[in-house]
């Protein structure tokens, strides 16, 4: 699986690098290296709402509130 977070300027005031520690730090805490791939991309056209994180061709908002319930819910869930 491939997540790819948003790094531009937008999503950078809306707290992305914490998003994306959140994100390390759960595939890590799950022993998901070898299964998730964890990308960065400068923008995903979704500027207008939180963090944008994209799994496959589907785009979230994230916040850094919210990473913990979007792995729960997102991605342990297609795995």
């Amino acid at each position: 699986m491939k997540i790819t977070a948003c790094i531009g300027s937008s999503c950078h005031v809306k707290g992305s690098r914490a998003v994306v520690e959140g994100l390390k730090r759960l595939i890590n805490d799950n022993d998901l290296v070898d299964k998730v791939e964890l990308a960065g991309a400068f923008c995903l056209g979704n500027c207008q709402n939180g963090v944008s994180v994209k799994i496959d061709d589907e785009i979230f908002s994230v916040s850094p509130d919210t990473v913990e319930d979007f792995f729960k819910n997102e991605v342990i869930t297609r795995l």
